[in-house]
């Protein structure tokens, strides 16, 4: 079921970087790194001011309420 499919009622609300975003129920940490164009392989999350171990993003399921922090990796010297 897409985003635009799922009654409102049942969206989660989560805030990302200060921002307020709604997700389905059962989103990822990947797949909300993906939802915002993002490789989750360059991406540093934190969850609620814990952070997330990258091998973990595919299985860690969000929760309504849930805080994020994304910051993008880049090498350069």
């Amino acid at each position: 079921m897409a985003l635009q499919d799922t009654p409102k009622s049942e969206l989660m609300r989560i805030g990302a970087n200060g921002r307020p975003y709604e997700v389905e129920p059962g989103t990822t940490v990947a797949g909300f790194v993906r939802q915002r164009g993002l490789d989750p392989r360059f991406v540093i999350v934190e969850r609620n001011g814990e952070p997330v171990d990258r091998a973990q993003y595919e299985h860690e399921r969000l929760s309504d309420g849930d805080r994020l922090e994304l910051v993008r990796a880049v090498a350069g010297g």
